[in-house]
């Protein structure tokens, strides 16, 4: 049996039947595993680079000095330990009138660091080289800004309160650095055995102490489970132990974004190439209803033709599979061209997961949509030899198409590897399948009124035509809907997804934060930054205030299992005041207040980590005083725009006598970059915060995401033009017969081609029309539930719908239905 699948698949590959079967395979096999090797490298490089963006394999972090029995438990287990201690405090440089002085970030730290990476320091030639050590006795590392901003070059000596320290070299390289704010400011680094002297560290002083740790795998995730138990059973504050997600968050929304956009352009190509899959599945067993007659005449039982034909489909399949996985694999190299430049060091080798995942894809793909043509070729009579009869679909045939579906349906959730991704792509899909398969078939009862409307026997015939084969109008409208639809919306509307999230972090975002400004030099501030050529000038009060109470209870850290709720209730919010909503901001639910008592409004995404509602009471001590308000409403934020953003704003009537500075977030072009200088000159106080390497990146990122849905759309155009093809050559041999006969009768072959381009192109309009209608419902609920930014409808995308539908129908027309006229009429006949 097994050579007679060969001989066949043989036989079957030489006259044509297999190569559109094999071809749409190969496509969707290619387009899922190009991501899915992209995919798998990158978490894989992120799990692998965890431990050198910490410094450590573990990090802990306190407010307080650590115990020192960790130390001593770390000690016993054979762990390696380096501390740090975090600050900030000013440094001075000059003397007299010529004394110069800016907030910077102070970090001490212990032989030994960093346990993990490496640190690199600048070369007078702008290279840079790996460091040796710590800094030396007597001596500081600094950041460039430190040089720049105090006018000080590699040698001079720079204050840190009461020690004199010189400076040996220039940071190039922080693995461990983070996004805290305060690691906004400019590093100074010295070695621990200095800080003393400097009288910096006193009590009260806000210092973040770090334990780095880092040692065999096991013995770490024990240390860390046993930390992690300690903390919880004795309920302490104000520690918490870091990771990668919680490190470097300006990039994660940024690099989720990215996947999400990679794995949306797989499953589309993949549920375009499974519908193409099915359509050639069906063709194939059509042509092959005589060939199965004969085997069963010849003596061949249902199961024997079932394995014959199984054993044939499983060689494509298996062929087409692993062609395809070889094709995504080179694919996905072009990706890392174009994504691998965020990551920090050289991706590892690709798994066996994606190849497997891709191979599964292919079969799982064959067999959930070519099974039951499969099934119902089973059931080909004997005396399918002398008559026509046309086969009724048995009820196993059917349910295996349900089946088929579930299994694929699973399998493209565990590619995109984002459930609320895949549900809404998968259900969009099945969605529009039904709703564009009942809007068809109402379409095409409607069509029988219009039969006279236009006095021309091609109408006539175009319109006779799709009654005639109305399941396969139906067919013709539902792919071709659905290959449009997915055509569309990484066309249309991805250019309006992306230009949302372009817009998320405009090139012209701020890209200067400064902080810590007086209320009696907000105006001197402002002015001086519109006289700078800086507009829109926005400046916001601040203030410090952790979260005590919700409803009268009172809430530490154990309250919450999730690690990002623990570290909020343990710090300090950045609260604010305002009267009008700020920019940027939109009300999700309840109302702004009106200031006439006390109210608060929270930022949405914070009111879900902590199980905040419309109505709950906050307090909040706020340097010693405590205030209180309900939520009246919750806001949903842009965090990628960069604007200055607060997690609780609370009216201004509540917070009439709480201490408050001023922020404000501006963009400095390179021009105007002197005016940072300016500011911190004339005020000494303040922090200018620069973030536009934070920016630089976003914006990278975003482009070359951009690039890899371009070079990824090619597999869904090709998924695309495969469905648009085998809609209309499903049809074809059932259109060689009605044509000859046609002209059998009389009918002229210019006749017949005017009907069929009639036919293609109402079929194309219908198809265009639901396919806009699709797509920018589908994009809506893209941008609201899964990218998470506003977007708004286009009206050109029911016209280019339309036009597209129409415009590919007739050139799929052309190409699947050129040969039908060039039969001649009396060989159609004899072989009917």
């Amino acid at each position: 049996m097994f050579q007679q699948a060969l001989r066949m698949t043989w036989r079957d590959w030489r006259t044509g039947e297999l190569r559109f079967l094999l071809i749409a395979l190969i496509v969707a096999v290619a387009s899922l595993s190009s991501v899915g090797f992209f995919v798998d490298r990158m978490r894989a490089g992120m799990t692998r680079d965890a431990h050198q963006l910490l410094g450590a394999d573990l990090l802990v972090a306190a407010d307080q000095p650590l115990p020192p029995q960790w130390m001593q438990r770390a000690a016993a287990q054979g762990l390696q330990q380096a501390q740090t201690q975090v600050f900030p405090s000013m440094a001075q440089a000059g003397e007299g009138d010529a004394a110069r002085a800016v907030l910077a970030s102070i970090k001490a730290v212990t032989a030994g660091y960093p346990l993990r990476g490496q640190l690199r320091l600048q070369t007078a030639s702008g290279a840079d080289r790996p460091a040796e050590g710590i800094p030396q006795p007597g001596t500081v590392w600094v950041d460039p800004q430190i040089l720049s901003q105090l006018d000080v070059r590699v040698g001079d000596t720079l204050k840190l309160g009461d020690l004199p320290l010189k400076i040996a070299a220039v940071i190039a390289v922080e693995p461990d650095r983070g996004s805290a704010f305060v690691n906004f400011a400019p590093r100074v680094m010295l070695g621990e055995a200095d800080l003393a002297a400097t009288h910096l560290v006193q009590v009260g002083s806000r210092v973040t102490y770090r334990l780095l740790l880092a040692g065999p795998a096991p013995v770490v995730k024990q240390f860390q489970q046993e930390l992690e138990r300690q903390i919880e059973a004795d309920k302490l504050r104000g520690v918490r132990l870091e990771s990668l997600e919680n490190g470097r968050p300006e990039m994660r929304a940024t690099l989720d974004r990215a996947e999400q956009f990679l794995s949306l352009v797989g499953l589309l190509s993949a549920m375009l190439a499974a519908l193409a899959v099915a359509m050639a599945a069906r063709r194939f067993m059509l042509r092959h209803l005589d060939a199965c007659a004969m085997l069963r005449c010849f003596g061949l039982t249902q199961a024997q033709v079932t394995r014959l034909y199984l054993g044939e489909f499983m060689l494509v399949g298996l062929a087409a599979s692993v062609l395809g996985m070889l094709i995504g694999y080179a694919a996905h190299f072009a990706l890392l061209q174009w994504l691998g430049n965020f990551m920090p060091t050289a991706l590892p080798p690709a798994g066996w997961q994606p190849a497997v995942q891709g191979v599964a894809a292919g079969l799982l793909l064959l067999l959930g949509f070519a099974l039951p043509p499969i099934l119902q070729l089973r059931n080909v009579p004997h005396n399918r030899v002398i008559r026509r009869d046309q086969l009724t679909p048995q009820p196993l045939t059917v349910a295996t198409y349900g089946l088929g579906t579930l299994v694929f349906s699973g399998l493209l959730l565990w590619q995109a590897g984002d459930l609320k991704l895949g549900l809404l792509t998968i259900a969009g899909f099945l969605g529009g399948f039904g709703l564009f398969a009942l809007v068809a078939w109402l379409c095409l009862r409607a069509l029988r009124s219009l039969r006279g409307l236009v006095d021309r026997q091609s109408w006539r015939f175009a319109i006779d035509g799709l009654q005639r084969r109305p399941a396969a109008a139906v067919m013709q409208v539902v792919a071709l809907g659905l290959g449009l639809m997915a055509l569309l919306l990484l066309t249309v509307i991805r250019g309006d997804l992306v230009g949302a999230w372009r817009q998320a972090t405009p090139a012209d975002a701020p890209n200067r934060f400064i902080i810590n400004i007086q209320p009696d030099q907000r105006q001197a501030v402002e002015q001086l930054l519109r006289q700078g050529g800086v507009g829109d000038v926005a400046l916001y009060p601040m203030i410090r205030g952790r979260l005590v109470q919700i409803n009268g209870r009172a809430i530490s850290a154990a309250d919450y299992a999730e690690d990002r709720a623990k570290r909020l209730v343990d710090r300090e919010f950045n609260l604010s005041t305002l009267r009008e909503i700020p920019p940027g901001n939109g009300i999700v639910a309840g109302r702004w207040y009106d200031d006439r008592q006390p109210e608060a409004s929270v930022e949405r995404g914070l009111a879900q980590t902590l199980g905040i509602k419309l109505g709950d009471r906050l307090q909040f001590d706020i340097a010693g005083q405590l205030v209180e308000a309900p939520v009246t409403s919750l806001r949903k934020l842009e965090w990628g725009s960069l604007r200055v953003n607060f997690f609780v704003i609370l009216n201004p009537t509540l917070m009439r006598d709480t201490p408050q500075s001023w922020i404000t977030a501006v963009h400095l072009n390179p021009q105007q970059e002197a005016l940072g200088n300016t500011l911190t000159r004339d005020y000494p106080n303040l922090t200018v915060v620069d973030i536009g390497s934070v920016l630089r990146q976003i914006q990278d990122v975003v482009g070359q995401v951009i690039s890899a849905v371009e070079f990824l759309f090619l597999f869904t155009l090709c998924s695309g033009v495969l469905v648009l093809y085998a809609a209309l050559a499903g049809s074809q041999d059932e259109r060689v017969r009605e044509a000859g006969l046609l002209r059998a009768l009389g009918a002229t072959r210019v006749e017949l081609a005017r009907a069929q381009r009639i036919e293609v192109l109402l079929v194309g309009a219908l198809a265009g029309l639901l396919a806009a209608s699709g797509a920018a419902a589908i994009g809506w609920a893209l941008a609201h539930y899964v990218f998470n930014f506003d977007w708004s409808f286009s009206p050109l995308v029911w016209l280019a719908g339309m036009s597209l539908g129409a415009a590919c129908s007739a050139l799929g027309g052309w190409a699947g239905l050129r040969h039908v006229l060039r039969r001649p009429p009396l060989q159609t006949l004899r072989e009917g």
